[in-house]
């Protein structure tokens, strides 16, 4: 109850100061198994793209926090954990455990997910190059479908070291989907993928 009412919270709030524009370009909210993949500019990109699907997309997209800064405080992980049902991820391998492992999880249990290829936040006007976990989730999981999305203005309502957002349109672009190709090899897909994300920056 208490995690369903901080939802619809936060849902507002995203939308006060964003808007949280969803713009479905190159194919609609559809109830499919998917990976949304999108540009990395701010700790606020998870809510952002979030906020933007529907209500019923929500329900079974799972994003992927970053262990390391969403479980630093117990308000943190708790939103992340009952609000979102996010997917925690090391962001750097252990000798122990593949990073993608959660992730290879929820896909195998019918989530879709949210994915940052960068892995890391960048502060280019274009992403850093992609890294493999996108490739060979595409190569594990054939069937699911593989959707670019470009987050356009977010890093703006959150400056680096401020603590007070400011109001900024924010859109997210969702775009046509992409598979991967017989025998494509690893670098031209991620070179690929990338590319799909940019161009919805012109969108």
């Amino acid at each position: 109850m208490l995690a369903k009412a901080m939802s619809y919270f936060l849902l507002g709030l995203v939308r006060v100061l964003t808007g949280a524009q969803a713009r479905w370009y190159g194919c609609p909210p559809k109830a499919e198994q998917r990976i949304y993949f999108a540009n990395h500019q701010s700790h606020a990109d998870l809510v952002m793209i979030w906020a933007a699907l529907p209500e019923e997309l929500r329900s079974i997209t799972r994003p992927i926090a970053a262990k390391d800064y969403w479980m630093k405080s117990p308000l943190r992980q708790w939103i992340t954990t009952a609000v979102f049902n996010a997917i925690y991820v090391d962001r750097e391998r252990s000798a122990d455990q593949d990073p993608l492992d959660p992730l290879i999880e929820a896909l195998e249990h019918g989530d879709s997910i949210i994915l940052f290829p960068e892995g890391t936040r960048g502060h280019a006007q274009e992403p850093q190059a992609f890294k493999a976990g996108l490739y060979n989730l595409a190569l594990k999981f054939p069937h699911v479908v593989l959707v670019p999305a470009w987050i356009d203005n977010i890093q703006r309502v959150m400056p680096k070291g401020e603590v007070v957002p400011v109001p900024i349109l924010c859109s997210v672009t969702f775009g046509a989907p992409i598979a991967l190709e017989p025998q494509e090899e690893r670098h031209a897909f991620l070179i690929r993928a990338r590319a799909a994300v940019i161009a919805l920056r012109e969108v």
